[in-house]
């Protein structure tokens, strides 16, 4: 909405920034701008302020303060301005550095004021100075006050109320940012437009008077910390609903989408479980009858599976595959690593040996890979289990009805994408053994369909974790020796393959030979990166096979390697990993009738919080728990990945962690909106549906 003086002016809030000058080309700002993404005036409201302070009033120098502003005024006694060691600026022009004292006009101090990298128009002004009124920040400089680079002031009275310090955008300085910020009609201040008013958020705060708040556009008696943290939290609500509305828009566009109605008969459906070795659980079953209504929407699936590492969510996506080939349509299964890819193809194949799978690797060789492609594209291949390999071109299927990526935190969105869209209509289901935490999955998966397995199958034993330190290490090698006396197995785990200059932490190819010494009797292999494939295919088929009593490897084994036998799960320098990470890699024991032990192996002392991290692990079995506390510990970060910029903006305030509470109010208000009023969400839906990126990142 315009007002009749915005509307002559001919300008409002979703007018380019080039309204704002008057030149037929846009100035070297303005571009600096665009090319950062903000391209209209509305844009400009969310370049937030780094600092806001009043304007002081007139002071002498003695009440000057460290880093607070100083509106002063005083007698020139001394001027010395010198090129600044032959730097130079636009046009090759020589710049300047200039220092002068001035005595206080209000007491009988003095104090120094300096300027780097002057023009030399400016080198002029300052020259002619004999008496000076300046605005700036009082530094400290061999025990003497002075203030960097102030401003000259034509009069006390006539200045702002507020002093504003912008960021540096696209390496546009603050100031020129604000420069740009005050072109901006007055007029305009009071016309900034409501997304939503209908929320009922506006009633504590509308956005236009939260916006003038924070950029300092209210009288200086009406401004207070209280009213800023208001306006802050009003502008976190509206960050929290445009990333809603995106992820709202995506569902209903999956939602348009037609898909095959997949189903199967009860008799083969209950012959199909009961021919498993095993009883599933009350929480396989409820996920995988999600997912049978999933298939038979007439819809494309989009589920997420999350459950803790063992919980057995393989089993669910086995059997949600054998639907999908019983209706004469292909799977593929995505892996991030080709251990796992090849411990899928062994478990798959036991549990159906009838099935026509196929394993396709980045080591797979040239003529394997022509017979697997060919088989493919006819349909003779009814699953293929890979690595980024199948999300290749050269990856034809004839029918593709089910993609299934396991670890979905390891691919890419792109990657992902190139996968689903094989096959038209593709039903997409995601497994994760990193659970996600509610505040999580609201704000990066709320386009999603999430189900939980928490309950673990029975007769698995639980692992018992405990932090090695120097003190009690002689005692940790008696346990493993001894441990491994009884046939059992172990993993040392690293941070890094090899001795690195910069990091203080232990190593895979330096341990080899130290607990060799060690552990004298008993067979040690390693496992890491660097190896070839078929190298890494050997070592992981000695160790299965008993050959080899202790594995040192890096995270690698983090994910698909499956040995009942291995026992000890032994990881040096833990600080350096993740909470998910060291919680994946102790799941790697304990898989067997037999318990499992995790060790935390600290050589050095580490800091209080890396410490408090480790007893997380040492303290908790629960998945869900351990990311809660490791979401917490290292922050949100970019939730959706550098390379998903249609998802979101960047954020200004919003952090899902520490607003989480804001973040379920846009999700209450949003469903109590669509459910009494949807015709009010409809244009926001369609406004989101035109921009490609983000339906494209599902």
């Amino acid at each position: 909405m315009r007002s009749r003086t915005s509307s002559t002016l001919n300008i409002h809030w979703f007018s380019p920034l080039s309204a704002l000058t008057s030149g037929k080309k846009p100035s070297p700002s303005i571009v600096k701008l665009s090319e950062a993404g903000i391209e209209t005036l509305y844009d400009l409201l969310w370049i937030l302020p780094l600092r806001i302070h009043k304007m002081p009033p007139p002071q002498p120098f003695t009440e000057a303060e460290l880093n607070q502003y100083i509106k002063g005024s005083g007698k020139v006694l001394h001027v010395d301005i010198k090129p600044a060691f032959g730097r130079r600026g636009k046009g090759n022009i020589l710049l300047y550095n200039g220092y002068i004292v001035v005595k206080d006009d209000l007491s009988h101090e003095t104090m120094s004021l300096r300027w780097f990298n002057l023009y030399p128009n400016q080198k002029k002004q300052i020259e002619q100075l004999d008496h000076l009124l300046f605005l700036g920040q009082v530094q400290e400089y061999k025990a003497q006050k002075q203030v960097i680079n102030p401003q000259i002031l034509s009069t006390l009275s006539e200045t702002p109320e507020y002093i504003i310090e912008y960021p540096t955008i696209n390496k546009l300085a603050g100031i020129h940012v604000k420069k740009i910020l005050e072109l901006i009609p007055s007029v305009l201040w009071n016309e900034i437009p409501q997304r939503l008013p209908e929320l009922g958020y506006d009633n504590e705060m509308t956005l236009g008077h939260a916006f003038k708040i924070i950029h300092g556009k209210v009288n200086a008696g009406d401004f207070s910390q209280e009213l800023k943290n208001q306006a802050e939290r009003r502008l976190i609500y509206e960050e929290f609903l445009e990333d809603q509305l995106k992820i709202q828009t995506r569902r209903k566009f999956l939602k348009l989408k037609d898909a095959p109605k997949l189903i199967l008969d009860k008799p083969t459906l209950s012959k199909m479980i009961s021919s498993l070795p095993f009883t599933l659980t009350d929480d396989q079953m409820k996920v995988f009858d999600f997912i049978q209504k999933d298939l038979l929407s007439g819809h494309p699936m989009m589920r997420m599976v999350q459950g803790d590492v063992g919980c057995g969510k393989t089993i669910v996506a086995f059997l949600a595959s054998q639907i999908v080939i019983k209706n004469k349509l292909q799977v593929a299964l995505m892996c991030p690593t080709e251990a796992l890819a090849q411990q899928h193809y062994e478990s798959f194949t036991a549990l159906n040996p009838e099935l026509k799978v196929s394993l396709l690797l980045g080591s797979s060789k040239i003529k394997e890979r022509r017979v697997l492609l060919k088989d493919l594209l006819s349909g003779e291949t009814e699953l293929v289990i890979g690595t980024h390999s199948l999300f290749q071109e050269s990856v034809v299927f004839k029918d593709l009805g089910l993609a299934i990526i396991d670890e979905q935190h390891k691919f890419g969105v792109e990657q992902r994408l190139k996968l689903i869209a094989k096959g038209e209509g593709c039903h997409c289901l995601i497994m994760t053994a990193t659970p996600i935490p509610r505040t999580l999955s609201l704000a990066q998966y709320g386009d999603l369909d999430i189900a939980s397995i928490k309950t673990m199958p029975a007769g698995r034993k639980p692992i018992k974790t405990r932090i090695t330190e120097k003190v009690n290490y002689p005692k940790y090698v008696e346990f493993v020796k001894s441990r491994l006396l009884l046939g059992e197995q172990a993993y040392f785990v690293f941070p890094a393959i090899e001795e690195s200059e910069s990091l203080d932490i232990q190593n895979v190819k330096d341990s080899i030979k130290r607990y060799q010494q060690t552990f004298k009797g008993f067979k040690v292999a390693a496992l890491h990166g660097q190896m070839k494939p078929d190298e890494k295919e050997e070592v992981i088929r000695a160790f299965k096979n008993k050959e080899v009593n202790i594995l040192i490897s890096t995270s690698v084994i983090e994910v698909g390697i499956n040995i009942p036998n291995a026992t000890i799960m032994s990881i040096y320098n833990p600080e350096r990993f993740g909470l998910s990470s060291l919680h994946q890699l102790r799941g790697r024991v304990g898989r067997g009738e037999k318990p499992g032990f995790c060790f935390l192996v600290l050589d050095k002392d580490v800091s209080p919080e890396a410490y408090q991290r480790l007893q997380v692990i040492e303290g908790s079995l629960d998945g869900f728990n351990i990311a809660e506390e490791d979401l917490r510990f290292r922050g949100e970060g970019d939730i959706f990945g550098v390379d998903q910029s249609g998802t979101t903006s960047t954020k200004k305030l919003a952090n899902f962690i520490t607003h989480s509470d804001i973040l379920e109010k846009v999700v209450s208000d949003l469903a109590t909106l669509q459910e009494k009023r949807p015709e009010i969400l409809a244009p926001h839906f369609e406004r989101l549906a035109k921009d490609q990126k983000i339906l494209d990142t599902i």
